[in-house]
């Protein structure tokens, strides 16, 4: 791979940050950090205002195709355009699942209906979707999923729940997998539909998780309408609709914030007291920081072979699998390391009054195990990786 950037990547490059410089928030409390995950509610308005300010810029979705109003960018500017971001210290936020999933899911199987009456909407960020695809009893086993569609008329009727639903109550718009055949094998019989959250029968539930983020939701469906013409690709052929979501889902990269993580374990290392100096001043201490930054950089590596293989044309392979494996775990090493620092200190909950660094890490080390269960268990990881990379016989 040349790691060099084209002319055309650095004048890219250069009308980004110049318009960064004009248009960045400079109070922005969201950044690289499990503090402001998608399960995080806090600063919602804030989040959803500088996606609105990237995309009167036309700097939102800039992969997606011009005919569909983005950019066009390559791969290799997208990569420019995070490490802008990242660079200012505002990232691109998550608003739902609209940008990253089922608009470019629409690009590629929506009917011209359809691209027309939703990709606008949710380049602009005016109308916010969410994605039920997880239920109580089909999580990991997406397949096995039970919620029903039945024709009736111009509309399918909809039942069941779905569970784990980022940012429902802010959604406006769900896209999610339905049984139309119940006597279908597993993976047969699926449909992917469009549905309103406005809908009579849709009831959303917040769950609170020990964060106090009420972002992920249960969703209910009793009797809810939804047109035909919401279907997305061919009834009882869902499940290849349903894995281009998942395959975009999958595709970002898992290092994001992690060496931010390094750098503060490493000031509140030097900071914090162990047996009556500074805990810095203990080679265990910066043996195990180091250890952390070294694994930060093999992720990245990783992800840059990645990388390579997109810019060669070459099918995804393994390393998103190890990225998100390698990274989620390490994020509940970082957490747990950082209890250990604080002592009693870790105790304090986030913005408590005396808590060290307003309370951070303990908020971190409470949401660090949601990343290792999202987008693929990590177990389910274990098994991709160990199948069909390496090849051991299934378990």
């Amino acid at each position: 791979m040349d790691f060099n950037y084209s002319a055309e990547d650095e004048a890219f490059r250069a009308a980004l940050r110049a318009w960064l410089e004009t248009n960045a928030p400079r109070d922005a409390k969201f950044a690289f950090d499990m503090l402001a995950a998608e399960d995080d509610d806090s600063d919602w308005d804030q989040k959803l205002a500088w996606c609105r300010k990237l995309a009167s810029g036309g700097w939102l979705a800039i992969d997606w195709p011009r005919e569909y109003g983005g950019r066009g960018a390559s791969l290799l500017q997208t990569v420019i355009f995070d490490e802008e971001l990242a660079r200012v210290g505002v990232p691109l936020p998550f608003i739902g699942s609209g940008l990253s999933l089922i608009g470019p899911t629409l690009i590629h199987w929506g009917t011209e209906e359809q691209k027309r009456r939703f990709i606008p909407k949710i380049l602009s960020a005016e109308e916010i979707w969410c994605q039920g695809y997880s239920e109580p009893n089909a999580g990991s086993d997406l397949a096995a999923l039970q919620t029903r569609a039945v024709e009736d008329g111009d509309d399918f009727v909809v039942n069941g729940q779905k569970v784990w639903t980022s940012a429902a109550q802010h959604a406006d718009w769900i896209f999610l997998l339905t049984r139309t055949d119940p006597e279908a094998p597993k993976h047969k019989g699926i449909s992917y539909l469009l549905a309103d959250m406005r809908s009579p029968g849709i009831t959303v539930r917040p769950l609170v998780q020990m964060t106090g983020a009420r972002g992920f939701n249960e969703v209910f469906f009793e009797d809810v309408r939804v047109p035909k013409q919401n279907l997305v690709g061919h009834k009882n052929q869902g499940w290849q609709v349903a894995i281009t979501t998942l395959m975009f889902e999958r595709s970002g990269g898992h290092d994001r914030g992690l060496m931010s993580q390094v750098r503060e374990l490493t000031a509140l290392a030097q900071r914090m007291a162990r047996n009556g100096r500074r805990a810095w001043d203990d080679t265990s201490v910066r043996q195990r920081i180091a250890q952390f930054a070294m694994e930060v950089e093999a992720i990245r590596y990783t992800g840059l072979r990645n990388l390579t293989r997109q810019l060669k044309g070459l099918p995804p392979g393994p390393e998103g699998s190890m990225m998100k494996l390698c990274a989620t775990e390490l994020g509940v090493k970082l957490a747990m390391f950082a209890m250990e620092l604080l002592g009693p200190y870790s105790q304090f909950a986030h913005g408590a009054a005396f808590a060290i660094d307003h309370g951070a890490w303990s908020q971190r080390m409470l949401g660090a195990r949601g990343p290792t269960i999202y987008a693929g268990t990590n177990q389910i990881q274990h098994n991709i990786i160990g199948e069909r990379v390496l090849g051991l016989p299934k378990g």
